[in-house]
């Protein structure tokens, strides 16, 4: 099948549209390389959706039809032989309020939630918000590939754990776990009573061609019964300011007390998120496709400059638009304000739990990427 061209080459002016991302150095000669989120335009296909439904010209409460369940079981099925039925499905306004929301509907207050660093931040706080213990368990790396063994997990494990937070396609080292690693950390939470909180928010993400996402539910009918997997097309189609995602929970118990925790508090996904998520499940493949293909190529492009810069390493990315930059063999701190002197932001490691560590996210337009590059190239060379 042909691929039709789309383009990822235009460079956007973001000023003045709110992003946070780049309103972060308004008024200032710095690339904003830190939040994830994409420089490029959304799938047209998603653009003439939002279009329609605007020009229809009315907004009132609306309860998500069949069509939008079956447009993303159908595309769960095609990637990755899982499907999911449309009764497991809570629609929710964002991925993070899903993670807190969990911590909330599992176990009680004072009970360990437990998840491997580094990890996306809102992993570190949501526990806590929800007045758990969240129990911070160390990646291993090995040779640049970070690793989550089994036994570290059930290590960690005491008497009040209850919960277990995975990130798969992983923000932020770029892993998309084997299946053999997965079944193990499942036989983990089998043994030891623990229900899986799984984010793969970036399944639709995976650059290496010989690497397959595999949904964590989809590993065993009894891994089911115990999984709340959290999912969006607000990543892979650039979609993050919509406010749509959902939760895939096949155990009605566990389905129940999630809804119970929403009750009142949380509410429905935006009309325009939602049908944007139907458009991007039901017609945003073929732009899909072309935008892995050009986000391996920014990859490549990125790991050769790091490979080129003293006491810096870069972890292989499988997954995901972010590259885990390790600075620990520098011999120098405060790299973070030096890049932004130096005209690029990025996020500081700390704040996933990991100092010594930058990640920066490569999605955007080549020759914005090349610039940005260049920029950090100076600063590191004096």
């Amino acid at each position: 099948m042909t691929t039709p061209a789309y383009d990822f080459d235009t460079r956007l002016d973001r000023s003045g549209t709110w992003s946070l991302k780049w309103e972060k150095y308004a008024g200032r000669d710095v690339i904003p390389m830190w939040v994830a989120d994409m420089d490029f335009r959304s799938p047209p296909e998603v653009i003439a959706m939002l279009r329609s439904r605007v020009e229809h010209g009315v907004f009132g409460y609306i309860e998500p039809g069949p069509e939008l369940a079956e447009a993303i079981i159908g595309r769960l099925q095609e990637s990755y032989g899982w499907s999911p039925a449309p009764e497991h499905f809570v629609w929710l306004p964002g991925l993070v309020s899903g993670l807190n929301i969990v911590c909330r509907a599992v176990g009680e207050p004072g009970d360990d939630v437990l998840t491997g660093v580094p990890i996306y931040p809102p992993f570190l706080s949501a526990p806590v918000n929800a007045q758990r213990r969240c129990v911070r368990v160390p990646l291993l790396e090995d040779g640049g590939r970070w690793t989550f063994p089994a036994q570290s997990l059930e290590d960690a494990i005491g008497e009040r754990a209850r919960l277990f937070l995975l990130c798969n396609p992983h923000n932020p080292v770029g892993r998309v776990y084997d299946r053999s690693e997965l079944e193990a950390q499942a036989d983990v939470c089998l043994r030891r009573n623990l229900v899986i909180c799984s984010d793969e928010i970036h399944c639709g993400l995976v650059l290496d061609e010989d690497k397959r996402h595999v949904p964590f539910a989809s590993l065993s009918p009894e891994i089911a019964a115990r999984t709340i997997t959290l999912m969006a097309a607000s990543k892979t189609f650039n979609l993050p300011g919509l406010g749509s995602a959902f939760a895939i929970i096949p155990d009605r118990t566990l389905r129940a007390r999630v809804n119970a925790v929403m009750k009142g508090i949380v509410h429905r996904p935006m009309t325009v998120g939602l049908w944007a998520t139907l458009a991007a499940y039901r017609d945003g493949e073929p732009w899909r496709r072309a935008l892995v293909a050009r986000l391996r190529d920014n990859r490549d492009l990125v790991a050769g400059r790091v490979a080129t810069w003293p006491g810096f390493r870069m972890a292989p990315v499988e997954g995901t638009y972010l590259a885990w930059l390790d600075l620990r063999d520098t011999g120098r701190d405060l790299w973070i304000e030096a890049f932004e002197a130096g005209g690029v932001g990025l996020y500081d490691g700390a704040d996933f739990g990991t100092p010594g560590f930058l990640r920066l996210n490569f999605a955007c337009p080549t020759a914005l990427l090349v610039d940005a590059l260049d920029r950090m190239d100076r600063v590191i060379r004096g």
